[in-house]
């Protein structure tokens, strides 16, 4: 697998062990505490030099429950604070942090951050010059209606375990389900006047189902369908997690006497909850600005989504609208302000329209590099020890305007698959060619949904791929999908992201069989 460096691994942020030490220095700060320490580091910094810094002050709570069949697992919790400093000096970044929010440990911080610029200055080829930032005092916190870390642990095994037990009645040999919980508070200050205070939660659920055939010891698996989300424990209560294990146990024993797929071009119909992880990879990957220009190279990728495409490249049919934005309800990448401090409502922008790409995403800093004037709002830091990069918001297929249902995308199929839940991926370094997999595989015949296929994978190129799209479902059908940990840049960071998306019908996409031959 090429670029992305999502994987099933949870965020970094959930492995965040005991509190550390600095936590409760950090937890004592009240408002009128934070915006001095804000003080004292932007007029270090100014006094230092610097034409631009920002003082980011961030705390992380996590936890982790596992359950397998009737066991408790695993259990844990995390608590990380800390701040970080950014300056612009001589058109050349600089950064430091620290997990000590005390005065004198900030002044140091930004002589640190200080250092590291006119040490890069050397090796800068060209020099950052920032549009000018707007101004913010504001505080924003995610809508939910139950707080995760409120709700005692009892409560969560005792429902994570009632799960299990739906799937094994079902006939699953093995079930495994855990719940894992992210609560990320910043406050930002910036020296153009932002001071900015956050507060968000992610909650994400996972499962496995496993059926295993004792006669041949062929086995096979189901994952839950439920997407990470910008959400609270409501989510969790409002889920029928019940009702699919159960199903899931049915559908995975159904894979095991499932046919083989016949390799050959077919018509498919990709359910959003396996087209969220095809837009992630091939459409919001291609489209970051630092990709573009080869900042990624050594670890993510480039693109073949070049500069001098902007405006003009057929990325799609026209049917293809991706819009980018931080403001979706439940999305991953929402929140109120990004971590340079742009705000998020009123600032969606279309990546692709009507088929044509026509933005790419952009932190500050980024926008002049390619003509532009200013940052969609695309930066993200994973934590108080990073420097925040320009990470996907939430990259999201709108609905087609006039009534579509899924069953009008099968109608007009005379022999094609349709493909549920997201499997395997492989994309290469520049986003062009890729395969994936799936959870489940249906036959379509004449336009009627048939049985059920295994050993199913797509594959093709990115631009042929969306251009072969001539249906997709209205709002109706609408599923936002995501992930929890996509990887980026050195160090490597993990960034949330959410992807909405709705079915869609691609023409003669060829398909392999993925079952492993003996050989010998």
């Amino acid at each position: 697998m090429g670029g992305c460096a999502c994987a099933t691994l949870l965020p970094s942020t959930l492995f965040l062990g005991v509190r550390n030490a600095a936590a409760a220095v950090a937890e004592k700060l009240d408002l009128s505490a934070k915006l001095h320490l804000a003080d004292v580091a932007l007029g270090t910094a100014k006094a230092m030099g610097a034409s631009y810094a920002d003082f980011r002050l961030c705390r992380y709570q996590s936890e982790y429950v596992e359950v397998r069949e009737h066991r408790l697992e695993e259990s844990s919790t995390g608590l990380s604070a800390g701040f970080g400093v950014r300056v612009l000096l001589d058109g050349t970044w600089g950064y430091a942090s620290s997990s000590l929010a005390t005065e004198d440990e900030v002044k140091a911080a930004v002589n640190r951050a200080v250092d590291v610029a006119k040490a890069s200055q050397r090796l800068q080829a060209r020099k950052f010059v920032l549009e000018d930032l707007p101004s913010y005092q504001d505080e924003w916190t995610m809508p939910m209606k139950t707080d995760p870390f409120l709700v005692h642990s009892d409560e969560k095994i005792d429902r994570m375990l009632a799960i299990n037990e739906a799937a094994l009645k079902a006939g699953a040999d093995y079930a495994t389900i855990s719940f894992a919980f992210v609560r990320e508070e910043k406050f930002l200050a910036s020296s153009t006047g932002s001071r900015i205070t956050q507060t968000r939660v992610r909650t994400m659920p996972d499962s496995e189902v496993t059926v295993i055939d004792k006669t041949t010891g062929k086995f096979a698996s189901r994952d839950t369908l439920a997407a990470p989300r910008g959400s609270g424990y409501d989510y969790i209560l409002d889920y029928d997690f019940i009702g699919e294990a159960a199903k899931a146990a049915e559908q995975a024993r159904e894979k095991l006497k499932a046919k083989p797929v016949a390799p050959d071009d077919y018509d498919l119909v990709l359910d959003p909850t396996n087209l969220w992880l095809t837009i992630h990879e091939s459409v919001g990957h291609p489209t970051e600005l630092d990709r573009a220009l080869g900042w990624e190279a050594n670890f993510a990728g480039t693109t073949f989504c070049t500069p001098d495409k902007l405006g003009k490249l057929r990325y799609g049919s026209h049917l293809m609208n991706i819009v980018a934005d931080r403001s979706q309800e439940g999305g991953l990448s929402t929140v109120g302000y990004d971590d340079d401090g742009i705000r998020s409502i009123g600032a969606e922008f279309p990546i692709i329209k009507d088929g044509v790409f026509v933005n790419y995403q952009m932190a500050i800093g980024q926008a002049q590099l390619i003509g532009q004037k200013c940052s969609n709002g695309c930066a993200f830091a994973e934590s108080w020890s990073a420097f925040p990069i320009q990470r996907m918001p939430n990259v999201s297929l709108q609905p087609n305007p006039k009534p579509c249902s899924l069953e009008d995308l099968f109608s007009d199929v005379k022999r094609g698959i349709y493909i549920v839940g997201n499997g395997s991926w492989s994309i290469d370094q520049q986003r062009h060619n890729f395969q994936f997999g799936g959870q489940l595989f249906y036959e379509i015949r004449n336009g009627k949904l048939g049985g059920m296929l295994r050993d199913v994978a797509y594959q093709g190129s990115t631009v042929e791929f969306w251009n072969s799209m001539d249906g997709i479902g209205d709002k109706s059908t609408y599923f936002l999908g995501g992930a929890p940990n996509c990887g980026k840049g050195q160090p490597e960071q993990s960034a949330p992201v959410s992807h909405g998306a709705v079915p869609a019908r691609f023409r003669q996409v060829t398909v392999l069989n993925t079952e492993r031959k003996d050989i010998g």
